[in-house]
């Protein structure tokens, strides 16, 4: 649900800005506290876009700053368990999707065949990484019409890497710059997974959650609250089961390659934490030797496979991807 704040309050804190700039409490635009501010007073516009792919309708919606007309987009795109929701975390200023949108980009999301909003599937195993990168490409084929933008940026997330790296290696054309966010760059670990649907439980929402040496959650890294969100999220919009294509595809040996980064043909972001559990760093530390030129590597000290919304950590998450988008 996107707040909507009347005149009056605008009003007064507009004046509470300025006090605080004049005094110097308040120094730059990209201050924290300045920051969560803005986000407050800031109203959000989000609309669905009707799409379908192989008979399956698709989830596609478009979040904006109220009254502006991006000529920025990006879409994003969610990993192996839960869909698209992700992104926007509606407390305090955390939500990338709204972040973005500040930056004045027209923030898109999708949800793969089988996943959150999405149509259903009666195989499980039928949206794997192939047929969601061509459901991504579904999406960017739309968000170019929509836009008349010719050239949008992608993020893909985790399993979402895999992805959108699938989708930019076949369909580059229509895409400027692409963001691998916790890129599962080879296999996790042989396992068989039988089932066609993933249970879905509230443990294991949480899981990529850091936790302290007595395996309780680490509440100076996670705000409770964002815990309790992201979970109930998960919930809502996910459901007790999602499809199991995508964690077929991963869980091989680690010798087995998911991503061929010398084959994408775009700049590329690969941006993660340090202490993720589900990536091999010595393919991360050297992957810009296999990227083309004005690639980047972002690796965040402390942070894990949901550094996005850490709060130590989630706004540097923010602004090194800004940053490497505005170049």
């Amino acid at each position: 649900m996107f707040m909507k704040i009347t005149a009056k309050k605008i009003f007064l804190i507009s004046m509470i800005l300025g006090l605080l700039f004049l005094s110097g409490c308040v120094k730059a635009a990209d201050d924290p506290a300045t920051e969560a501010i803005v986000e407050e007073v800031t109203q959000y516009s989000a609309r669905a876009y009707p799409l379908e792919r192989n008979g399956i309708s698709l989830h596609l919606d478009r979040v904006v700053v109220e009254g502006m007309e991006p000529e920025k987009n990006i879409l994003l795109i969610h990993g192996v368990t839960y869909s698209s929701h992700e992104f926007d975390i509606d407390y305090l200023d955390y939500s990338l999707v709204r972040r973005l949108a500040r930056e004045g980009y027209a923030v898109w999301r999708l949800d793969i065949a089988g996943f959150g909003q999405s149509g259903e599937v009666e195989d499980g195993f039928l949206p794997d990484s192939d047929y969601a990168a061509e459901d991504i490409n579904a999406a960017v084929e739309k968000i170019v019409s929509e836009s008349g933008q010719d050239r949008i940026d992608v993020l893909g997330w985790s399993w979402g890497t895999v992805t959108v790296s699938r989708f930019v290696i076949s369909h580059p054309e229509h895409v400027r710059k692409l963001v691998l966010y916790a890129p599962i760059l080879n296999g996790v670990g042989e396992y068989e997974v039988k089932e066609a649907f993933h249970h879905n439980t509230w443990e294991h929402a949480a899981d990529d959650f850091q936790k302290d040496d007595n395996g309780q959650f680490d509440l100076e890294v996670t705000d409770p609250v964002i815990l309790e969100l992201f979970c109930s999220s998960c919930w809502h919009y996910d459901g007790e089961q999602s499809s199991n294509g995508g964690r077929r595809d991963i869980f091989v040996s680690d010798s087995e390659k998911l991503i061929d980064l010398s084959k994408i043909p775009v700049p590329t972001l690969v941006i993660c934490g340090d202490k993720d559990p589900y990536l091999n760093y010595e393919l991360v530390n050297t992957s810009l030797e296999s990227l083309p030129e004005g690639s980047s590597l972002e690796i965040i000290e402390g942070g894990s496979h949901v550094v996005y919304i850490e709060k130590p950590y989630y706004q540097d998450f923010q602004n090194r991807l800004i940053t490497y988008l505005k170049r």
